[in-house]
């Protein structure tokens, strides 16, 4: 009796150790729906999952490929996914102009890849304003050339030509320059052209967004701090590995969601994330990839109420917020 006894009490003990051990490493589900498709810079959400650093943080990560026909942040105001990547803080502002009940939890760019492609007579940005075509598209118009236009004097509406991402137009005419993605445009072109252009970064002009935002609805991010936290720690630290780490496992999943990509491409885009900052620069040095700033969300939307993108009297504080970022997290990862 005393012998099965004590086996019974040691099975039972066995089982509730297994199903202790299941609640334990049980992973919470979110899903994160990107703006575009797959590419290099959402790298580091890809080498989260890759490598394993979003299970270890307890979660179980679904990346929800961006298209032009997708709807993501619909899906994540519909409840069907848990965040969102915002372009930048643009979206962030309309979205506290029409009372949509989103929040941003972290910027992955400190910088916008917003770049003027000139030809290479053109030797500084003020220059810009002397050509006779800038070729932008209609929201590169409403947003950023109407701070060109207030920032800097010169530019006007006249120059103003849509651009059908096509470089053709912009190749043939001496007297134009284009919009582009300092990561992408800016290759294609040196492919066609018998010349290298001259890149004016938005960013390092002092067009001062965030970019490549982390968002939730601020009804789930309220409900889930715990979740949230780990969800933008886990894509800091994924972002520290693609850009200093080993970055193959991710790129074959980038190239697997998008197969039309190159491993040039690629390559391209990494290094320029790299050389222009775009990711780890300014705050990031010291507090770490993802860090916002109140003083620089008030210099960014100063400079648009200037420039007539948005209402001087616009309460966005409910649509950002700083409590998950700006903690250091990932810097020991940095090589």
């Amino acid at each position: 009796m005393t012998s099965l006894r004590t086996r019974f009490i040691g099975m039972a003990a066995g089982t509730a150790a297994v199903a202790f051990a299941g609640q334990a490493f049980a992973l919470d589900e979110v899903s994160f729906g990107t703006n575009w498709l797959a590419q290099a810079e959402h790298g580091g959400f890809y080498q989260a999952v890759a490598d394993g650093t979003y299970e270890k943080h307890g979660l179980k990560v679904t990346i929800v490929q961006g298209g032009p026909q997708a709807a993501n942040r619909q899906l994540m105001l519909a409840g069907k996914t848990q965040f969102n990547m915002a372009g930048n803080m643009i979206e962030t502002f309309s979205a506290a102009a029409e009372e949509i009940p989103l929040v941003e939890v972290a910027a992955i760019f400190q910088k916008e890849p917003q770049v003027i492609i000139a030809h290479p007579d053109v030797e500084k940005f003020e220059d810009l304003a002397k050509l006779d075509t800038l070729l932008l598209s209609k929201d590169g118009y409403a947003s950023y050339f109407q701070w060109m236009k207030s920032a800097f004097p010169g530019f006007r509406d006249e120059q103003f030509k849509p651009y059908t991402f096509n470089p053709a137009p912009f190749l043939a005419d001496p007297k134009s320059a284009q919009q582009g993605y300092i990561t992408s445009e800016p290759f294609e072109i040196a492919k066609q052209a018998d010349f290298k252009p001259k890149l004016f970064l938005l960013a390092d002009e002092g067009f001062s967004t965030y970019a490549t935002l982390i968002e939730g609805t601020q009804e789930y991010v309220a409900a889930n701090p715990d979740i949230t936290q780990r969800f933008v720690d886990a894509s800091i630290e994924g972002w520290y590995n693609y850009l200093y780490g080993d970055n193959k496992a991710a790129n074959d999943l980038i190239k697997k969601d998008n197969p039309e990509i190159t491993d040039e491409q690629i390559a391209y885009s990494i290094q320029t994330m790299k050389d222009y900052g775009l990711v780890d620069s300014g705050d990031t040095l010291e507090k770490g990839i993802g860090c916002m700033t109140d003083a620089r969300v008030k210099d960014f939307y100063d400079k648009m109420v200037k420039a007539g993108v948005v209402k001087a009297d616009l309460d966005y504080s409910k649509y950002y917020t700083t409590q998950f970022v700006c903690k250091k997290v990932g810097l020991d990862l940095k090589k």
